[in-house]
Order: structure tokens, then C-alpha cells, then sequence
């Protein structure tokens, strides 16, 4: 395939939702179903067979807690109607899975607690949402 016979369309993955509905549904279902989320992500992740989707799951923890949209690329191939979604750019794969293996796996449950809890006192909320946002970045230097 040569360069020339390629097109392509790339549109930004910002398709951000309306900043009251992302507040209602922090108070009604976010925060919950965030910690909840959490658990059965950290779980997940105990196990090898469930490893790939616990980290999924945490790379989803934002737009669980806030329908936060995921940063990257969308990129359409022009010719076939077909669509992908690049994530933004990470550091090598393995050096994400040594600091997964080393550190990732059980201080992101530690900060994952944490923030959820913070997210309960009116205080802490705007940390607690900030950090659980950074959670796939805590979990495998993921860019979030």
C-alpha cells in the first residue's frame, strides 16, 4: 500500500458533555458506580486472565466518575468508512509493565481509596475527582 492510495481523516476525541449533566451524574451515579468500578477493576487485576480487562476498566475510571471524554484521536479511513480510536501517546510498553509489576498494581488501589474517599467531603471533592482521573496514569504511567 503506498502513501498515496491512503486517506485519512484524524478528529480530536473531545466530544466533552455539557458540564451540568456531568455534575448530576456524578451525584446520582458516578461516584458509586466509580467505587464500585474500582473494586471489581482492582480485582480483576489480582487474576492474569482478568488482567486485560481490569486495566481497561481502569483506563475507563473517568468517564465512569464524570463521563469524562478519553484523550487521543479518532481516524477514519476515507476510502472504507472505517474508524479508530488512537489513544494519546504512553511510554514503552515495557517499561508500563515493569512499573505495573513493581508498583502500579497495588498503590493504585491505595490511591484509588483514597480519592474515592476524598470525593465524600465537600473539601476534598475537587482533589478526589483530580486524582481519580489520574488513576490510569497511577495504574500503568498510562496518559490520562
Amino acid at each position: 500500500m503506498t502513501t498515496d492510495s491512503v486517506s485519512m481523516k484524524i478528529k480530536e476525541n473531545n466530544p466533552e458533555m455539557p458540564f451540568l449533566l456531568r455534575v448530576i451524574w456524578f451525584f446520582v451515579f458516578g461516584w458509586e458506580l466509580a467505587g464500585i468500578w474500582i473494586l471489581v477493576a482492582w480485582a480483576l487485576n489480582a487474576s492474569i486472565i482478568g488482567l486485560p480487562l481490569g486495566l481497561w476498566m481502569i483506563d475507563r475510571v473517568p468517564q465512569v466518575l464524570t463521563l469524562k471524554a478519553r484523550p487521543g484521536a479518532i481516524v477514519t479511513d476515507l476510502k472504507d468508512g472505517r474508524s479508530q480510536f488512537l489513544p494519546a501517546s504512553n511510554a514503552p510498553f515495557l517499561i508500563r509493565a515493569a512499573y505495573f509489576v513493581l508498583f502500579g498494581w497495588w498503590f493504585s488501589l491505595l490511591w484509588a481509596a483514597l480519592a474515592w474517599l476524598l470525593c465524600a467531603t465537600i473539601i476534598g471533592l475537587p482533589l478526589g475527582i483530580l486524582m481519580l482521573n489520574g488513576l490510569p496514569s497511577v495504574t500503568t504511567l498510562a496518559q490520562s
